[in-house]
């Protein structure tokens, strides 16, 4: 029997950069019996791993834990962005993750036989230091799509000295930008005194000042599929070591299929409220912005006003301790929308016949995930790279209107209301949603691009590994 081959994945601690991976693990460990998946993660993450991948189902993935670093001000225990007590820790945060660097290295060193490569996640970037000593190709792994992170990267030597719409090399003369698009990341990237760039510059981007650790690496691996990226690939490659490919193996949650064990949990009965609605045939728009997005209580009210207001039955995922809705509302309400406080379980309810649209905050976990269930979307882009994502989604795919944020802007009543009623009843956009949704399945599916990718990246990496072996 042929000895088995060890994959080491590393997701950063966060829930939006892991799942997905956890579905990759889930694949690789049902359709790829001869590897051996090591998933790296902390005392404090390792029962979610556990919970998702029960050795029952994958006896072939470990998950291994390194403990994680005292890192003051960061409180005893926190382990996940997501539970964060501040946004302002932060950078606190990603500098503990980079005391993980021994532990992490002795780990490699005790694999037997050595990994064949690693798959990391972005935010670790001192893991390419250890691939490289140890001789392992490193994979980075990137939570946002094609198009953002080439258009991130173009931005940077392409900074607009104005206000004026502008366009991208290599990207089509007729996608026009303006500055409001581009990250705060990037354009405080000069400010060398700010922490998240400290961080970044130090961590992320820079090996000692050698190289960039992310366009250093073997290749790049994307949670997206070729057909809505195509055109974007050539650029996003650009940016990296000569020969390194962008893998477009996504969406992940779809390749998995049902291999994650994803215990429904919806004690706040989502679902049941669901299905009342079908019986009347009542499409229903669902809300979330996500759950590390602040939203203050006043644009709260504004939201609350404007879906009672639109007249369409709504599902809302509202993350505030401290918000409430306001007393004149409650009637209307409790008559036609659903307040959930806990978890909300998503895929479920984008998948549910009824579900009409989805107002996102366009994190591109959403993003996708709504194009796998065929619902159009609501862009109501806040931070990072969503403001990119919202171009995608409505200039670019078709599949999704805006709701007319701006930075730092109170979104009224009225705009909510308005866009609502237009994705509810924008025929062509729920069409091409659907279209997207094949799209979709096809690549996923046995013998598509997808799949494809994947087999491709596996028959490379072997191929480097054997030419070395040749050497010695």
């Amino acid at each position: 029997m042929a000895t088995k081959e060890n994959i080491v994945i590393f997701p950063f601690m966060a829930k939006g950069h892991t799942i997905p991976l956890l579905h990759l693990a889930a694949f690789l460990s049902s359709h790829h019996r001869h590897l051996s998946i090591n998933l790296i993660t902390t005392p404090g993450n390792a029962s979610f791993f556990h919970r998702h991948l029960p050795s029952h189902m994958h006896p072939n993935i470990s998950i291994l834990s390194l403990p994680f670093p005292s890192f003051p001000p960061l409180p005893p225990g926190i382990e996940s962005t997501d539970t964060l007590p501040s946004a302002s820790l932060y950078p606190t945060f990603f500098n503990a993750t980079t005391l993980l660097h021994g532990p992490f290295r002795q780990l490699l060193c005790k694999l037997s036989p050595t990994p064949i490569y690693l798959i990391s996640d972005f935010f670790l970037g001192w893991t390419l230091r250890i691939a490289n000593e140890l001789d392992i190709p490193r994979i980075v792994f990137h939570g946002m799509s094609v198009f953002s992170m080439a258009l991130c990267k173009s931005f940077i030597p392409n900074m607009p000295k104005d206000d004026q719409p502008f366009t991208i090399p290599g990207m089509s003369p007729s996608l026009l930008f303006t500055r409001d698009l581009i990250p705060d990341t990037i354009t405080k990237f000069s400010n060398l005194d700010d922490p998240e760039i400290q961080f970044l510059i130090n961590h992320v981007f820079a090996v000692e000042g050698v190289g960039d650790t992310d366009c250093s690496s073997q290749g790049i691996l994307v949670n997206s599929f070729i057909d809505i990226e195509q055109e974007y690939v050539k650029l996003f490659e650009s940016f990296y070591r000569e020969g390194a490919r962008a893998w477009l193996v996504g969406p992940l949650r779809m390749l998995a299929g049902n291999l994650l064990n994803a215990e429904i949990s919806d004690e706040e009965g989502c679902l049941t409220w669901l299905n009342e609605k079908e019986k009347n045939h009542e499409p229903v728009i669902y809300v979330s912005f996500g759950t590390q997005t602040y939203v203050s209580n006043e644009q709260l009210d504004e939201v609350a006003h404007g879906l009672i207001a639109s007249g369409y039955p709504f599902i809302w995922a509202v993350r505030s301790k401290t918000w409430m809705p306001p007393e004149s509302l409650i009637p209307d309400i409790s008559a036609r929308g659903k307040i959930v406080r806990g978890w909300v379980p998503q895929k479920q309810v984008l998948e549910h016949s009824v579900t009409g649209a989805f107002l996102s905050h366009c994190g591109w976990n959403s993003v996708i995930e709504s194009i796998c269930c065929g619902v159009p979307i609501l862009c109501w882009p806040m931070i990072a790279e969503q403001p990119l994502n919202e171009k995608h989604v409505v200039d670019v795919l078709g599949a999704g209107v805006r709701i007319g944020a701006k930075r730092d802007e109170i979104v009224g009543r009225g705009a909510v209301e308005n866009g609502v009623k237009r994705v509810m009843e924008d025929g062509k956009v729920r069409e091409k949603a659907a279209t997207l949704q094949r799209a979709a399945g096809k690549a996923v599916a046995e013998g598509g691009s997808s799949q494809l990718a994947l087999s491709q990246l596996f028959n490379e990496l072997r191929k480097v590994r054997d030419s070395k072996t040749k050497m010695c």
